[in-house]
C-alpha cells in the first residue's frame, strides 16, 4: 500500500512533547501537508487538562501552536474521527487510545508521528510509515543551574521580578539578588517546558504533584515548585537544592547520645525552624541506621531527601499517607523517616506506626524544642506521648542545640503539696544533664505545660498554683467574664475580681457554677467586684401589653444595656429602647421568669 507522505497523524505523546511543531520548524514536515488530529486525542487532552494535569495543557498548547503555523507554512490542520466512548476512556491506560490513533492513520494512509517507542514498533509491524522522535536529555546545563553556586540553597524566580537566591549556611542564610534582569512570563514558561522535557526523559526525576497551577517536581537533586495564576498572582518557580550532605559523625555528638540512638531511641522527633538543617540531620540519621544493617524507609510529600538507593522513598499512595502507612506495616522496616509531620493526620499516622513497633523518626517544624512535643497534645492521648516520642533532637543553625528525653510518672506536680493532686505527669528532661525542665499534665479541663526549671529559678519562686492561676484558671474564668483579675491569698485559695454584673454568672444558681469550678480546679475561689464596676439599682414600672411585658425605666438609660436579676440570680441583659422601654415576650422562658420575680417582689434592675 503506497503511503501519502504529506498526511500526518500525531499521537498524544507527539503533541505533549511539541514534536510536530519542531518537525515543521526543521522543515521535516513540508508545505501543503495535512496534519490530522484525531478527535479522541483532543478529548483525551481536554480530559487531562480538566483534571489539572500539566500534560493536558501541554498538548492543547501544541495544537494551538499548530493552528498558528498553519498559514505561515501552507499547512492544513484538521480534526477527524469520533469521540471516544466511556469504555475506551477507561481502557486508555491499556492502549485503547493508541490503537484508535493507529487505526485512523492506517485508514488515511498517513504517517504516524510518535514519541512512544512501543507505539512506533507496533505501527512498523503493521507496515505503516512512522516518524519516531526519541527525546534525548540535553547535554547542556538546565537554564536555572547558572543561578546556583556552592553557597546557594534555593533560587526564587517570579515574573516581573529579579531573580533571588538564598545563600549561606544553616542558621545564617541571606536572600540576595543574583541577576539584574527582570524575568518575563515567556522566560519562565520556556524554563518550565525545559524542566518538563528533562523530567520526562530522566529515570532519576519525577513529577510529585501534577496540577497546571501548582506542580512539585523532583529533578535529580533539585526540588522544584511551580505555581501559576489563579493559584498565585504570577508564575513563580522555586528551586531548592541540598547545600550540604553530612554524616552523623560530622555533628560530633556525645557518646551518651550516640549510644541512645543506637540502642534505645525508637520514637525520635527532629525539630527546628525552617532552614536550620533538620532535613540534613534526618538524612545523616537514615544513613547511620542503614550502616547498622537496618531496613530503612521514608515517607515524604514531596520526596526530597537525598538518600542512597538502598533506602526506598515512599510518597502518599493514591494521595493519602494513610495508604502508604498500611503498605509500610506490611514491609516491616526497622526505621522510618517521616518528613514532614505537620497535619493532624500526620501525627496520628506517626503515632499508629510507632505503637505498631516501628522505629520512627519524624521531622517537625518548631521554634523551640518543647513546641515539638506540644504539637502532639490534643492529637494523641496525653499518656501515650512518651511511648510515641522518647527523644527530641532540636536543630538550630545546623547544630544539635538541645536533646530532650520523655518519661511518664505519677506524682504531685512540682510546686503543689496536696496528696490528692497527684496525677500522671510527662517529665521532659535535658538528656545530657537529666535536669527536669518541663512537666506536662492535665489540670481541670486544661493540659498544662509547666516550665519547672523557669519556675524554680524565678526570684519570686512562684508556686505551680500561681503560674496556673495566670494561665489555666484565667482561661476557665473567661467563659464567664472578660479580664478577670486573679490574686493568690493563701495555699490553694484565690480571689477573683470581676465586673459586678458578671458575679451572678460565675456564682450560678444556688452556687452551683462556682462549686463545679472549684472542684474542677482544686481551689477555693472568692469572687468580689472590681472597683468602679458597681452598678446602681434602677426604678421601673412593669405593664403587660398584648403578648409582651413592657418595663419602663428612667430616660437616662435610653439606648443602654441594663441587667435583670431574680434577687441574686441573673436573668438577662436587654437594651432599653429609645422610648425608655424594655420589651420581652410573656410566653418566652425569660418572660415567665421576669413575671414570676416581679410578682414575688424579687425583680431587680441594675444599670
Amino acid at each position: 500500500m503506497s503511503k501519502k507522505l504529506n498526511v500526518y497523524v500525531p499521537d498524544t505523546s507527539a503533541l505533549i512533547n511539541h514534536t510536530v511543531s519542531e518537525l515543521i520548524k526543521k522543515k521535516k514536515i513540508k508545505e501543503k501537508s495535512v496534519i490530522i488530529i484525531p478527535k479522541f486525542v483532543l478529548s483525551e487532552l481536554e480530559n487531562q487538562a480538566n483534571k489539572g494535569k500539566e500534560i493536558g495543557y501541554l498538548g492543547l498548547e501544541e495544537i494551538k501552536r499548530l493552528k498558528e503555523l498553519e498559514r505561515e507554512n501552507s499547512l492544513e490542520v484538521k480534526f477527524e474521527g469520533r469521540l471516544p466512548t466511556m469504555e475506551e476512556i477507561q481502557l486508555s491506560k491499556s492502549g485503547r487510545i493508541d490503537f484508535l490513533i493507529r487505526e485512523i492513520a492506517y485508514e488515511k494512509n498517513a504517517t504516524l508521528i510518535t514519541c512512544d517507542y512501543v507505539q512506533a514498533k507496533v505501527a512498523e509491524a503493521m507496515a505503516m510509515n512512522v516518524i519516531y522522535v526519541e527525546k534525548t536529555i540535553p547535554e547542556e546545563e538546565l537554564p536555572f543551574e547558572k543561578f546556583f553556586d556552592e553557597e546557594t540553597s534555593s533560587v526564587h524566580l517570579k515574573e516581573k521580578c529579579k531573580p533571588l537566591a538564598k545563600k549561606g549556611k544553616p542558621g545564617n542564610v541571606k536572600l540576595v539578588e543574583i541577576d539584574s534582569k527582570i524575568l518575563e512570563r515567556e522566560d519562565l514558561e520556556r524554563m518550565i517546558n525545559n524542566i518538563l522535557d528533562f523530567v520526562r526523559l530522566d529515570d532519576r526525576s519525577y513529577v510529585e504533584m501534577n496540577k497546571y497551577d501548582a506542580m512539585v517536581i523532583q529533578l535529580r537533586e533539585y526540588r522544584i515548585a511551580i505555581t501559576r495564576p489563579n493559584f498565585s498572582d504570577g508564575i513563580e518557580i522555586t528551586i531548592v537544592r541540598p547545600s550540604i550532605k553530612l554524616n552523623l559523625e560530622d555533628y560530633k555528638l556525645k557518646d551518651k547520645l550516640m549510644e541512645r540512638l543506637k540502642t534505645k531511641a525508637e520514637g525520635i522527633i527532629i525539630a527546628g525552624p525552617p532552614g536550620h538543617g533538620k532535613t540534613t540531620f534526618a538524612q545523616a540519621l537514615a544513613e547511620f541506621y542503614l550502616k547498622m544493617n537496618r531496613v530503612v524507609k521514608t515517607m515524604e510529600h514531596p520526596r526530597d531527601l537525598n538518600l542512597p538507593k538502598e533506602i526506598t522513598q515512599y510518597s502518599p499512595l493514591d494521595g493519602k499517607m494513610e495508604n502508604t502507612a498500611d503498605i509500610m506495616l506490611l514491609v516491616r522496616p526497622d526505621n522510618v523517616i517521616y518528613d514532614e509531620v505537620r497535619k493532624t493526620s500526620d501525627f496520628k499516622i506517626f503515632a499508629d506506626m510507632r505503637m505498631a513497633g516501628i522505629g520512627m523518626i519524624g521531622v517537625v517544624h518548631a521554634s523551640k524544642a518543647i513546641e515539638a512535643i506540644q504539637r502532639f497534645i490534643g492529637r494523641v492521648d496525653l499518656g501515650l506521648i512518651p511511648q510515641i516520642v522518647d527523644t527530641v533532637i532540636f536543630i538550630y543553625a545546623g547544630k544539635v542545640e538541645k536533646v530532650y528525653e520523655l518519661n511518664l510518672t505519677v506524682r504531685t506536680p512540682t510546686g503543689m503539696t496536696e496528696d490528692d493532686l497527684a496525677r500522671p505527669i510527662i517529665e521532659v528532661r535535658d538528656f545530657e544533664t537529666g535536669e527536669l525542665e518541663y512537666e506536662i499534665y492535665t489540670y481541670g479541663e486544661q493540659t498544662v505545660v509547666m516550665p519547672v526549671k523557669e519556675m524554680l529559678s524565678t526570684e519570686k519562686k512562684e508556686s505551680a498554683i500561681e503560674i496556673l492561676a495566670k494561665e489555666v484558671i484565667e482561661e476557665e474564668l473567661k467563659k464567664f467574664t472578660k479580664h478577670p483579675e486573679i490574686e493568690i491569698i493563701g495555699k490553694n485559695r484565690i480571689v477573683v475580681k470581676v465586673s459586678e454584673k458578671d458575679i451572678p454568672r460565675i456564682i450560678g444558681k444556688k452556687g452551683k457554677t462556682i462549686s463545679e469550678l472549684e472542684n474542677r480546679l482544686g481551689l477555693k475561689i472568692s469572687v468580689v467586684p472590681k472597683e468602679g464596676t458597681l452598678r446602681k439599682p434602677i426604678a421601673y414600672n412593669l405593664n403587660e401589653k398584648g403578648a409582651y411585658i413592657m418595663i419602663l425605666v428612667d430616660e437616662e438609660h435610653k439606648g443602654k444595656t441594663v441587667d435583670l436579676y431574680d434577687d441574686e440570680d441573673y436573668l438577662i441583659s436587654p437594651t432599653v429602647s429609645k422610648k425608655g422601654y424594655i420589651k420581652i415576650k410573656k410566653k418566652s422562658e425569660i418572660g415567665k421568669k421576669v413575671i414570676s420575680a416581679h410578682i414575688k417582689g424579687r425583680l431587680k434592675i441594675y444599670g
